[in-house]
């Protein structure tokens, strides 16, 4: 995986080889492919929600991943993956290309969410601090409400 940086940003067709390496590609009409677990979401949903709501849900496929954790593997690994295809999601959405920096908080989310469900933890996060960090976000989507 590349550096992305205001020097060196990111295309829409490198997220889109990105996405079609994670998803697969578009069928015939144009809908990603149905092995997505929020086909609805990926169909165009996703991108009308604020980026608090979107991080927000991604915080309660994380959570769930969170919870199942240890009890049941499976469950957790499954709401793992949900939680990174609405990050890969979040990447995809067109107003977030205007902020390299906000393109680079969500990158680094996922990398953090992966490295401690699924790595080494490198970056020593605890089930409180992701906890943590997504719940700002849902909170935040509640108050604009």
């Amino acid at each position: 995986m590349r550096s992305v940086s205001e020097e060196n940003p990111i295309a829409m067709s490198e997220l889109q080889v990105m996405a079609e390496g994670r998803f697969g590609s578009p069928d015939a009409s144009g809908s990603p492919m149905s092995d997505l677990a929020h086909k609805e979401l990926a169909d165009g949903r996703w991108w009308n929600l604020t980026l608090a709501e979107q991080l927000g849900n991604v915080g309660s496929e994380v959570s769930r991943a969170l919870k199942w954790q240890h009890r049941n593997p499976r469950i957790s690994r499954g709401a793992l993956d949900r939680a990174l295809e609405l990050l890969d999601l979040t990447l995809g959405d067109p107003r977030h290309r205007e902020s390299v920096a906000r393109l680079r908080e969500i990158a680094r989310a996922r990398e953090v969410v992966v490295d401690f469900l699924a790595g080494t933890n490198e970056y020593g996060s605890t089930d409180t601090s992701l906890q943590r960090y997504f719940d700002a976000y849902a909170i935040a989507a509640r108050r604009a409400r």
